[in-house]
């Protein structure tokens, strides 16, 4: 006898505004606050799941906004998602995908939502959905981004003092590549060998002023450079990879297997930066790692500044990784000022530690949300350079 569906009863969309603790300088805007875009999934059986969809820097880095995906969930997504069986999230997502063209983080939020409530249902982490843990740690880089030398220095020691990281991305770009490279240079002599160095651009550079400063970057000791140039400039990816003796990691260019496949086929990119919420979902980010993988492209845990939630969904993800030899990036609630879970993440020995509970393995405080909840009247929260 085939069971009774257990269907979705609702959706509901958050929008959840966190100040961060310092601005966060990218070369497309400054951040002083970050907006959680989370996601509730009820189900019939009493079953709830939790999904994120959080951006960086509103419309100033992506074709997604908070808004725009609150908007699309709660008008498109959520009509369609009422009555679905919420115990099939793969003929879910399929049709989702089919009805509604691009929307990769909130389709990502919905997808995270949907797996955290069938890995409760079967009583285990979310992780065993994807193939089970390869590890129950994921080694975590922070991001220097005030745009001071000084500052980033100062931090620095202090996150090595307290051993909680010992892999450092620096945000370049908005200057003149020479006073980026001395950036880098001065943070590189600092740190010594007691920590790596690595620099995310964000597209900002020419080739040719690429080309100048990755020169130079390898001099400093700098260990990887990400999408140094415009996305969609694959030709010029690949010619830097080839040339640079720094790897160069694909970002911005990387939006999910079909782009992952395209930079792997013509050797565009030594690393790929995976995102759950770029790859279109978690099951789309684990098609871009398969991907890699098979072509020997290094893999990299990327983030959008997650808070907890979206955060340990990566986690999930990345522990079933075979190979991360670049470590991730999963630092975003410990850029925030107010903590959204009853329990925070732990965070130890330059390490996140996976949660053993089942689905996402996470308790979230309601109360707090609700009370930072997004007042309707209220704009963004991005300043754009």
């Amino acid at each position: 006898m085939i069971p009774s569906p257990i269907q979705i009863q609702a959706v509901d969309t958050i929008l959840v505004d966190v100040p961060t603790i310092r601005p966060h300088r990218l070369s497309v805007a400054t951040m002083n606050c970050q907006v959680l875009v989370l996601v509730r999934i009820q189900c019939a059986d009493g079953m709830t799941g939790w999904g994120e969809a959080t951006t960086i820097g509103g419309l100033a880095y992506g074709e997604e906004s908070p808004e725009s995906i609150k908007t699309n969930i709660d008008t498109y997504f959520a009509p369609m998602l009422k009555g679905m069986d919420a115990t099939r999230p793969g003929q879910v997502m399929a049709k989702l995908r089919e009805s509604f063209q691009g929307n990769r983080f909130a389709k990502c939020a919905i997808e995270t939502a949907l797996f955290d409530a069938q890995a409760r249902r079967f009583g285990v982490p979310l992780s065993e959905l994807f193939g089970g843990r390869v590890t129950d740690s994921v080694e975590v880089a922070w991001t220097l981004a005030s745009g001071d030398t000084g500052r980033d220095i100062d931090e620095a020691h202090q996150m090595l003092e307290m051993k909680r990281h010992r892999m450092f991305k620096l945000k370049i770009g908005t200057r003149a590549p020479a006073d980026d490279v001395a950036h880098v240079a001065a943070i590189k002599a600092a740190v010594g060998d007691r920590a790596q160095v690595r620099v995310d651009v964000n597209q900002a550079w020419s080739q040719a002023e690429a080309m100048w400063a990755i020169e130079r970057l390898a001099d400093a000791g700098c260990d990887l450079i990400e999408q140094p140039i415009a996305a969609e400039d694959r030709r010029g990816l690949k010619r830097l990879t080839h040339l640079s003796k720094v790897p160069i990691m694909a970002d911005e260019a990387l939006h999910g297997p079909v782009d992952a496949f395209d930079l792997a086929s013509a050797h565009a990119a030594d690393v790929f930066a995976v995102k759950i919420a770029q790859s279109g979902g978690l099951t789309g980010a684990a098609s871009v790692a398969a991907i890699a993988l098979a072509s020997g492209v290094d893999l990299y845990g990327g983030t959008m500044l997650e808070g907890a939630l979206g955060t340990i969904a990566s986690a999930q993800l990345f522990s079933t990784f075979r190979e991360l030899k670049w470590g991730t990036e999963l630092f975003g609630p410990l850029l925030l000022t107010e903590e959204v879970l009853v329990e925070p993440l732990r965070y130890e020995n330059f390490a996140l530690k996976l949660p053993q509970g089942p689905g996402l393995g996470i308790q979230l405080d309601l109360d707090k949300i609700e009370r930072l909840r997004r007042d309707a009247k209220r704009g963004a929260s991005v300043v754009k350079l």
